[in-house]
């Protein structure tokens, strides 16, 4: 394990970032995760990637460095063997940022929760595994401030180090409760991003929890606010909530004011009202007068999909219980709704829905089968 003491390397050279690449090549085994500004920002961004191999921690600046190719090849590499913890949200702003792809990957996250573990934070596994305690308020931190300060620097550096004496831990425990198997196949499914959401995101007014209560005329208007409240933001480079919350968007839908008295008085902080005031009864009035706005409809399922389902969602449950795991250990979601969907009638119908999860097949398929009949 590397030295905890010992200072990490701080890469913002391009003389660095290839030294950086051609250790990080040598290696059979890495651990990575990333720091991203998404509290602070509009359009959130990488802003540190921390690597760590057995004998080095690394932490390379992206603002500095925008073009990362370098380290592509390393990342799809299947001989090297990718150490994340909670990689979803990594791999989407790695991609997103750089056009990164994956492969050989080993979530911790992952394997915790296929094991069982209760408590599955990074910060507690490392409390847990290595009797350290992280310091939690750097968690919302600005990390696209520079420079970065030594107590950041060194929060950023623990995210990494003892990934791999980690993954070592969990791997021997997978291997002996005989899930290493399954847990593979979850790593596969994590480094292509099997089973998110690519569907169109809804128009943002649809993204505002509370919604549901408006009617068609406060939806409208609720329509207005929220794009106001996305010029405002992108503007002034914030996150949207840091203008104004989305209770307050929905308060401001239902009772229309129309007057900054009222707004100050009831729903802006004086400060608010003062830089967002006029923006926001602007858009109040033209969404008392645009046409309506119209639901993004859902798709709709009829009464023997739903009932597959609810069968599906129960038997998984169940099983989860028995063995003390989350539901989505024993059945992935997106899986489970295609099964649904498609009620496979044999074996063969099954196997090609769940081809990328043959682990899962061979442990409950003959039950998924005796569900449906």
């Amino acid at each position: 394990m590397t030295n905890t003491y010992s200072p990490p390397k701080y890469i913002n050279t391009n003389k660095d970032l290839t030294l950086l690449a051609d250790d990080l090549t040598r290696e059979p085994i890495i651990a990575i995760d990333t720091e991203s500004n998404s509290l602070h920002a509009y359009k959130e961004q990488v802003c540190l990637i921390q690597f760590s191999t057995p004998a080095q921690d690394y932490l390379l600046d992206p603002l500095a460095l925008p073009n990362l190719s370098i380290l592509a090849p390393i990342f799809t590499n299947p001989d090297i063997e990718k150490i994340f913890h909670a990689a979803e949200y990594d791999l989407i702003c790695l991609q997103r940022d750089f056009g990164f792809h994956f492969s050989n990957l080993f979530d911790t996250l992952i394997a915790a929760r296929i094991l069982g573990y209760a408590k599955v934070g990074l910060g507690n596994m490392l409390e847990t595994k290595f009797n350290v305690k992280v310091n939690k308020k750097f968690q919302k931190a600005d990390w696209g401030k520079r420079p970065l300060t030594k107590d950041m620097l060194s929060y950023a550096r623990l995210d990494t180090h003892y990934l791999i004496e980690m993954q070592t831990m969990l791997k021997t425990e997978l291997k002996e409760k005989g899930y290493w198997a399954l847990a593979q196949e979850d790593f596969n499914l994590g480094a292509s991003l099997e089973g998110i959401n690519n569907r169109e995101p809804l128009p943002v007014w649809e993204r505002v929890g509370g919604r549901a209560k408006l009617d068609p005329r406060q939806a409208t208007v609720l329509n207005e606010v929220c794009l106001t409240r996305e010029h405002l933001a992108e503007r002034l480079k914030r996150p949207p909530f840091k203008i104004a919350g989305n209770k307050t968007l929905i308060k401001l839908a239902e009772e229309q004011p129309l007057s900054y008295r009222e707004l100050e008085r009831d729903y802006l902080t004086p400060r608010q009202s003062a830089r967002f005031g006029e923006a926001f009864l602007t858009a109040i009035k033209r969404g008392q007068k645009a046409d309506l706005v119209k639901r993004t409809p859902r798709p709709r399922r009829n009464d023997v999909y739903r009932n597959r389902y609810e069968t599906l969602r129960q038997w998984r449950k169940d099983k989860a219980i028995n063995l003390n795991v989350e539901s989505d250990i024993i059945l992935p979601r997106f899986i489970m709704e295609k099964i649904a969907k498609e009620n496979p009638l044999n074996i063969d119908e099954l196997r090609g829905i769940m081809a990328k999860s043959p682990w899962r097949l061979a442990q409950y398929g003959d039950e998924i089968l005796q569900l449906g009949h």
